[in-house]
């Protein structure tokens, strides 16, 4: 039997019994009895709200706690843990909530785009895919991402882009974290057959709310180079990197992700690289979504002088949990 242990009230006055599933990204997903699926609720209509569920919260000015909600009125509310009051927060500084006892599939978050072009004419064909798999637990978070281009034709050579990466972030007081990331890409335009970057360094969030959050990293990486071009050599070196990330989605069914990265030589005096991802995604119905991303590298000292710059553009359709 379903138990209905948690109480919101909205900005029109509305009541609502369920359990509160969590809360990301500004948006509240909330289970009820008189309902099939889960109720979709925007973070600043909610005014008041009672948990019994123990729940991992962060707020806009990096704190994060342990402990159940309780409203005091319609903008403050207390963070409560079994034998004590934790803290007392303006509800619109949450920005995130999850079940402290929640399931795996809970924590994890993923989405797949897919595209496909066919032409009769040279018998063009071209695949596209844009993916990404994270997890979030209550101190670290793990992300991984895939993405995979190539186009073929009768007439030329097949051109592939495929980039990738993998990072690790453990969470500190006032949103600081170290971080731990590796990179691969890998495309004709440079005659790049594998570029393998691993990292370590510091980020922070400089802004952290309901509609977007933005922030800086830095640190030390290294660099392994192989090279389809049978007249270069492996190469292996030393970088510097500094970036940042931005999120919004609070823009309507528009979600947008930008993040660049640059990168410094050490061990190559002279040389610059910067990496470039952006992802624009309109939201439809069933959790489906359309996807347009752009990928850009540029390298001051490419084995191919002519192709100091390699970008993508790609639109899917996909879907996310």
């Amino acid at each position: 039997m379903f138990s209905q242990n948690d109480t919101l009230v909205v900005k029109s006055g509305n009541t609502i019994h369920g359990e509160v599933k969590g809360m990301n990204k500004g948006v509240l997903k909330m289970k009820t009895s008189y309902s099939d699926s889960d109720f979709a609720i925007e973070w600043d209509k909610v005014t008041k709200l009672i948990t019994s569920t123990e729940f991992l919260i962060n707020t806009s000015r990096g704190d994060r706690y342990n402990g159940k909600l309780r409203s005091v009125n319609e903008k403050e509310v207390i963070i409560l843990s079994a034998t004590d009051t934790l803290a007392k927060v303006f509800i619109q500084d949450i920005v995130f909530l999850q079940m402290v006892k929640s399931d795996f599939l809970s924590k994890l978050s993923a989405s797949i785009g897919l595209g496909y072009n066919f032409t009769k004419s040279n018998n063009f064909r071209q695949f596209s895919l844009r993916s990404t798999l994270g997890y979030q637990a209550k101190r670290w978070s793990s992300k991984a991402n895939y993405n995979d281009i190539s186009s073929n034709r009768d007439d030329t050579d097949a051109v592939k882009r495929i980039d990738a990466a993998l990072s690790y972030r453990y969470y500190l007081r006032k949103d600081w974290f170290p971080l731990a990331e590796v990179n691969w890409l890998s495309n004709t335009e440079q005659d790049l057959k594998l570029r393998t970057v691993s990292k370590l360094g510091m980020g922070k969030y400089l802004k952290r709310n309901n509609r977007l959050y933005w922030g800086v990293q830095a640190g030390v990486s290294y660099n392994n180079e192989s090279f389809s071009n049978a007249n270069s050599s492996s190469l292996n070196s030393a970088e510097g990197f500094f970036g940042s990330e931005l999120n919004l989605y609070d823009v309507g069914d528009l979600n947008l992700l930008a993040r660049i990265i640059a990168y410094p030589g050490i061990t190559e005096s002279g040389r610059w690289r910067f990496d470039s991802n952006m992802d624009l995604k309109y939201d439809l119905p069933l959790d489906f979504f359309i996807k347009v991303g752009f990928s850009v590298n540029y390298d001051n000292q490419s084995v191919n002088p002519s192709g100091n710059y390699d970008y993508v553009v790609q639109t899917t359709f996909g879907w996310e949990l």
